[in-house]
């Protein structure tokens, strides 16, 4: 008779599968350049010469723009989703600030800014560098639409994204993305426009530029996507069983997942999937098969089922 899995076991496992994956990222993308020129250079040796003089600038634009978005992110996002501050002195909110102070008490962290989206879907997000500066957006359906206990289980799972830092890892794997995109643009324009001329040697230089940006579309569009849907859905588990663990109530965020499931969409973020990856349910719709495929949060269902089937010791 098999054993019943703990919120711990989930937590354990998750994390471990997340630190796997979020490894392979800069090796997969160097493996990805370093294939395509080896198809294309006579040695292995001019393969890993170019390899090295297109992956290390990268990597390095990419931490620059990772302080950038580290120093100014949260703001942005906030703003993009039209996202307000309450005050805590307002007694309208005062039952909303009262339940977000005992899930940040439960939790041993700090208690958030709190924000809220005039907007009549259900749906929420944590966004941040730490637990000390961090922020949590509530959409006016969700307040309105939730019991207590429901929301307590929502604000517990955004305070478990908080608590794991998954904040963090989500920049790391947008703004890595948004470098890397950018860059294939540039390759694309410099490959299009560029020095026609029919010397030997332009030619080969062409021919490096449109390898190169054929193995950045590769990784963005194929490789980087997978890797972010396993990462983000893994993260999405995760923050489910650590959020039942602070409120010990998993069948209360279980309750409020199904009523989310049925109006999740957000109009502010409606075409940001990158956006979309930090709220608890997807944002954007995902009609299409491969959307679906691509989904960067599991199944609502399926997470329904792994919490109505936890036990807490």
């Amino acid at each position: 008779m098999s054993s019943i899995k703990t919120i711990y076991d989930h937590i354990r496992q998750n994390n471990i599968k997340t630190i796997f994956l979020v490894c392979l990222f800069p090796l997969l993308f160097i493996g990805t350049i370093y294939l395509f020129m080896y198809i294309l250079m006579d040695t292995p040796a001019e393969a890993i010469e170019i390899t090295l003089g297109v992956s290390v600038p990268t990597i390095i634009i990419c931490l620059i723009w990772m302080l950038i978005s580290w120093a100014f992110g949260d703001s942005m996002i906030l703003n993009v989703a039209g996202a307000h501050e309450i005050s805590p002195d307002d007694t309208s909110y005062r039952e909303i600030y009262r339940s977000v102070e005992n899930v940040a008490l439960a939790a041993g962290l700090p208690t958030p800014r709190i924000y809220i989206i005039e907007d009549s879907s259900l749906n929420a997000f944590a966004t941040g560098r730490s637990p000390r500066d961090a922020s949590i957006a509530l959409t006016r359906g969700l307040i309105n639409k939730l019991d207590a206990l429901e929301l307590s289980g929502v604000i517990a799972h955004e305070m478990a994204h908080i608590g794991n830092r998954d904040i963090r890892l989500d920049m790391l794997i947008i703004t890595g993305l948004g470098v890397t995109i950018f860059t294939a643009d540039l390759l694309l324009r410099s490959a299009m426009y560029g020095n026609r001329s029919s010397h030997s040697d332009e030619n080969k230089n062409d021919a490096i530029i449109w390898v190169i940006w054929l193995a950045f579309a590769a990784f963005n569009f194929i490789i980087a996507p997978l890797l972010q849907m396993a990462i983000s859905r893994n993260r999405e588990y995760a923050a489910d069983a650590t959020g039942a663990l602070i409120t010990r109530n998993p069948h209360a965020l279980a309750s409020a997942l199904r009523k989310i499931s049925g109006n999740s969409g957000l109009k502010r973020i409606k075409q940001m999937k990158t956006m979309s990856a930090i709220c608890i349910a997807p944002a954007t719709s995902t009609r299409a098969f491969s959307d679906s495929l691509m989904a960067t949060h599991p199944p609502i269902q399926k997470r329904i089922e792994r919490l109505e089937s936890m036990t807490i010791k």
